[in-house]
């Protein structure tokens, strides 16, 4: 389960502190033990003083290097891999107001190259227009925290620039329950799907859909984002997870291609939301 973030910062910083102690318990200095590990002195240097989280693999190179003993080094790495997750519920973006987190996924959105979002329930808000945006930032039932909601749609449409970067890559990938969940009216359904077809036509976008008749080897269970090989964010009911972890990442990227073999794409994606526009004018 997620952790408080008060708990967790405490924990990456017993982290940091106890594989420092580990190394001085040692004798080793710090280049010495980067040139064990395989890594530069600075970032030896950065993850025990705290500036840097080391990841799983990182710590287990660290304890391997100093020889610690087996049963130290599994609650360590019990500690790595709680501290490279985080947690953060919508009650807490809400209180900071929603275009906040806009304004946080924007600035995640600009320091990577290459995004994967799997979308088995709802297009992502780089996708959205602006009628479908404000009924997914509205609250649905009366436990949402309240919120700005014309805020955070301005916000959510100022991100859409980002798809103009031809430098940066795009899959949305989707089933088709995703592109046909009536959340809005019919015309704001239409327009939504008119929309992703023209954006599929973007040369740094691709959509991918996964026809409801065909039959997949995997169970989309939640909305996730695979940002380059860096982190995956992870949606739930009430807030988001992100992991850090490098087998997380490569778990979640599997996943991804997995769903991509079974889906539709290009021109063939273009069309299926072309169509699925017309079905709900009709």
């Amino acid at each position: 389960m997620p952790i408080e973030p008060e708990k967790q910062a405490q924990e990456r910083k017993d982290l940091a502190e106890t594989l420092r102690g580990l190394r001085l318990a040692s004798g080793l200095s710090g280049e010495r033990l980067a040139l064990r590990c395989n890594m530069s002195q600075t970032k030896i240097s950065r993850i025990e003083t705290g500036r840097a989280l080391p990841t799983v693999i990182d710590v287990e190179r660290i304890l391997k290097a100093l020889s610690v003993p087996d049963e130290v080094a599994d609650q360590l790495i019990r500690l790595a891999r709680r501290a490279n997750v985080d947690y953060a519920s919508w009650r807490a973006y809400a209180r900071v107001g929603l275009h906040h987190k806009q304004a946080e996924l924007r600035a995640l959105e600009s320091s990577s190259r290459a995004m994967r979002h799997f979308l088995p329930a709802i297009p992502t808000g780089l996708l959205h227009v602006r009628e479908y945006a404000t009924e997914t930032l509205s609250p649905m039932v009366d436990s949402d925290p309240a919120r700005d909601v014309r805020k955070a749609v301005e916000a959510r449409m100022e991100r859409q620039a980002i798809l103009d970067d031809t430098s940066r890559s795009f899959w949305f990938l989707m089933t088709e329950q995703a592109v046909k969940w009536r959340r809005a009216s019919a015309e704001t359904m239409a327009a939504q799907c008119a929309h992703m077809a023209e954006v599929n036509r973007k040369p740094n976008v691709e959509i991918g859909i996964v026809p409801q008749e065909v039959r997949v080897a995997g169970t989309p269970m939640n909305i996730f984002v695979v940002y380059d090989d860096r982190l995956v964010t992870v949606e739930l009911f009430s807030g988001e997870v992100v992991l850090r972890d490098p087998r997380d990442v490569s778990q979640h990227l599997h996943l991804f291609e997995l769903f991509w073999s079974h889906a539709i794409t290009g021109d063939e994606a273009s069309i299926f939301l072309d169509d699925a526009a017309e079905e709900f004018m009709q």
